[in-house]
């Protein structure tokens, strides 16, 4: 069976600017340096049940792991990483910007940082490669942590000023924009749990950030509109696939309604008539029973122990049909440091993708995460989730076998199965 792809499709990956650019000064780097032993402390209890704990624990109980610092040094070597994507088939690529090296004071913009993205997408562009450019990737300047960071009064009008000086510059190479990037992962780990800087658990804060981050796409979408009418501009989703655990359990289905209310459409109905497009990011499966919580099988999981579980974003891409907006998967990757599964994911993903296009669903375009391996976050550099993989004491790139099988498909424009 081929599954097949339109004439047209945008095949690539993403990255982040924090994630892979190194030598950041933000909200961020601030926090990990206060927070580096803890976690190194709690990685055990956090990560010692996954298979292949014994590979990780010396990288996940070293506080330095927890350190972003040069990262991969994208901001150096980004011509290199975009001739690695280049020879490996891809024909876009989405990266954001570091809102902190474009405004490190207040009002007060970096020329230099300006020129050096200005740079970035004309090298995309050199390559055949089509930016899609995220402009807000978590990441805050200090100056702004310090009015409250997200819930600073004026933070939606912040935001439309960074917008507009930078896609002001960009404006005659970029058509792609996507504002902000998973609002829902920094409402709930940042917010509700408080795992994430600033690290409050209110529900009031949880709701003001709901209203605050779709405050500040709607006024990005119309300072881009406004600048450059025939951009595309979006909203990356990170959406799951909830389903009840008994299909005929009212209680099971209700929560399910909740969840999927909550975590998937709710910043999509508050930014609805401020898309152009849907920019999906699809990692998570969740089979929920009343009241117990998740009762997912785990059969095959990545080296997070995150569910496996390809089918969800077929029946995510249908649900999405009724906002009548093409689609994108800016996002949808795994962690496998021996890269045992990857090619296996990428493959079933895709078929997923070509299935719900079979039904009438208006996809457009796949970005495998990561490009290359990069600094997770809370849980740093230890999950490899590269289609290069990075070696941090060298910063060698070498494209990992799945890396090559990614290519073969793009250049076949389709899978046979």
């Amino acid at each position: 069976m081929k599954y097949e792809f339109p004439k047209g499709f945008l095949w690539g990956a993403a990255t982040s600017a924090h994630q892979v650019e190194g030598n950041t000064h933000n909200d961020w780097t601030e926090w990990e340096k206060n927070n580096a032993s803890r976690l190194a402390k709690e990685s055990r209890g956090r990560f010692g049940h996954l298979p292949n704990w014994k590979e990780v624990e010396k990288e996940a109980t070293n506080p330095q792991n927890y350190i972003s610092g040069i990262a991969c040094d994208h901001y150096n070597r980004y011509k290199e990483d975009f001739d690695l994507a280049k020879s490996l088939g891809h024909n876009a690529h989405r990266f954001s910007i570091e809102w902190s090296r474009i405004e490190p004071e207040e009002g007060k913009f970096d020329e230099v940082a300006i020129a050096h993205y200005r740079d970035v997408v004309e090298t995309l562009r050199e390559r055949g490669l089509e930016p899609f450019v995220t402009l807000w990737h978590w990441t805050i300047p200090l100056w702004l942590r310090d009015k409250g960071g997200i819930l600073a009064q004026d933070f939606p009008d912040y935001f439309a000023r960074y917008a507009e000086k930078v896609v002001t510059v960009l404006k005659n190479d970029v058509t792609f924009w996507v504002t902000l990037n998973e609002p829902l992962s920094v409402i709930k780990n940042s917010y509700l749990l408080g795992n994430w800087p600033p690290q409050r658990t209110n529900p009031f804060a949880v709701w003001q950030t709901y209203k605050t981050l779709a405050k500040a796409h709607n006024l990005g979408y119309e300072t881009i509109k406004k600048i450059m009418p025939s951009s595309k501009v979006g909203l990356a989703n990170i959406i799951n696939f909830f389903e009840p655990d008994n299909p005929h359990s009212i209680f099971d289905k209700f929560i399910v309604k909740i969840a999927d209310y909550f975590h998937n459409r709710r910043i999509l109905d508050l930014t609805q008539g401020k898309n152009d497009f849907i920019a999906l990011q699809y990692y998570f499966h969740d089979r929920l029973k009343f009241p117990v919580g998740r009762t997912n099988n785990n059969d095959t999981v990545s080296d997070l122990g995150w569910e496996i579980y390809p089918e969800g974003l077929c029946y995510i891409i249908k649900k999405l049909a009724v906002y009548k907006l093409p689609i994108y998967i800016t996002e949808n990757g795994i962690s496998d440091k021996k890269d045992f599964r990857r090619e296996k994911f990428i493959k079933e993903n895709l078929k997923q993708i070509s299935r719900a296009m079979s039904e009438g669903a208006d996809v457009r375009g796949y970005f495998y995460w990561s490009l290359l391996d990069n600094f997770e976050w809370d849980k740093g550099f230890w999950p490899r989730f590269g289609l290069v993989e990075i070696d941090y004491e060298t910063l060698e790139r070498k494209p990992r076998p799945s890396a090559y099988a990614y290519k073969k498909i793009i250049e076949d424009n389709g899978i046979v199965d």
